[in-house]
């Protein structure tokens, strides 16, 4: 599938009804309106294509670029291609898409410590999203390489932009989550934070209570584990 056939079908699959709530949700680029759902199902189809992949990013359509990370092959993609993306990041769903992307990439690590230090708000985003990725899904790393981001993120969670600071909190969580030694480092981090403030904007989302979340998963994950 060529990537304009592939644009005709995504059109085809899109709403006003979800073009309305990604709106609502700061997408502020050309889109179609299409559910997670039929992405799915498209990216089970299309399968791991990272020309085709580069080529919907291009279009600077908001469906074609969720698809595009999503299909995207991360032993193709190159440092200087990410680099190039993030800089068309414009709102929190591709931020974190694309940082899904980089997250899986064999240099996540690379930009998560080179994006996050940005005053830009989706830049820095990108990059503690992408160290969200990491602490959920990299065996590899050492716990002590989480456990230093903590005083960082205390330090300048409530001063950092507002959507950059949603995807720190996002990082406690994900830091807590990962192991019970940096689950009391991260419970005990969020309690010098105390509540953090997002502008989720029009729509019902609500900023989570970092340790309320972690405990949530973690039980989540025991009764998975014992079941």
């Amino acid at each position: 599938m060529n990537c304009q056939a592939l644009l005709k079908e995504l059109e085809s699959l899109g709403s006003a009804q979800t073009r309305k709530t990604y709106c609502r949700h700061g997408v502020d680029t050309p889109q179609f309106g299409v559910s997670y759902k039929n992405f799915g199902i498209l990216k089970k189809r299309v399968k791991v294509n990272h020309a085709l992949a580069l080529e919907l990013w291009a279009t600077g359509n908001h469906d074609a670029r969720v698809l595009a990370t999503m299909i995207a092959d991360t032993a193709a993609l190159t440092a200087s291609q990410a680099e190039s993306m993030v800089k068309d990041v414009t709102n929190a769903p591709i931020a974190d898409a694309l940082a899904g992307l980089v997250g899986r990439s064999r240099f996540g690590r690379q930009k998560a410590e080179k994006w996050m230090h940005s005053k830009k708000e989706w830049l820095g985003r990108a990059g503690w999203q992408v160290l969200c990725r990491l602490a959920l899904d990299d065996k590899e790393l050492d716990d002590d390489y989480f456990a230093a981001y903590l005083p960082t993120i205390e330090a300048g969670i409530h001063t950092a932009p507002n959507r950059t600071r949603e995807a720190m909190n996002m990082a406690v969580i994900a830091i807590g989550v990962r192991s019970a030694a940096l689950r009391k480092l991260a419970l005990s981090a969020t309690k010098r934070i105390g509540k953090v403030e997002v502008d989720h904007g029009d729509t019902c989302c609500k900023t989570p209570d970092a340790a309320a979340y972690i405990a949530k998963t973690v039980g989540h994950c025991r009764r998975i584990a014992c079941g």
